[in-house]
């Protein structure tokens, strides 16, 4: 493995555990509250069920690499949803109350280097390719 190869498998990782991490940050704070807030913003509430369980279940997935670039796409989509309806607002590095969006655009082009990248080794993803070429 080359140094570019170890680099993508630990963003993948990496950026799979911030976002379990943000998931279980919504769980324990309540799906209602999350769901008030989203209302707040103008987004239906619904929409806080769905980001939920897409961070929790779209980390674990980066975390395993399994169906890395279709999970970082949708990321990528939801994180540009977040910058439009929550941070834009507050500037690129917030308000002093508030996040801005530029963790947001980190987050996008990591999401965007693992759309394009070649699968890693320690995937499943690597591990399916492999098995269909034989």
């Amino acid at each position: 493995m080359n140094r570019t190869t170890v680099v993508s498998i630990i963003m993948r990782v990496v950026l799979g555990i911030i976002f379990v991490f943000h998931a279980v940050d919504k769980f324990q704070m309540g799906l209602g509250n999350v769901e008030a807030w989203f209302t707040s913003l103008g987004i239906p509430g619904f929409v806080a069920y769905v980001v939920a369980v897409i961070e929790f279940v779209g980390g674990i997935m980066l975390i395993l690499g399994l169906f890395t670039r279709y999970v970082s796409a949708v990321f990528v989509i939801v994180l540009i949803g977040a910058i439009m309806t929550a941070k834009l607002s507050v500037g690129l590095l917030g308000n002093g109350q508030m996040a801005g969006y530029e963790l947001d655009l980190g987050f996008i082009l990591i999401s965007l280097y693992l759309i394009v990248a070649e699968r890693t080794p320690l995937s499943i993803d690597h591990f399916i390719s492999s098995k269909r070429s034989r």
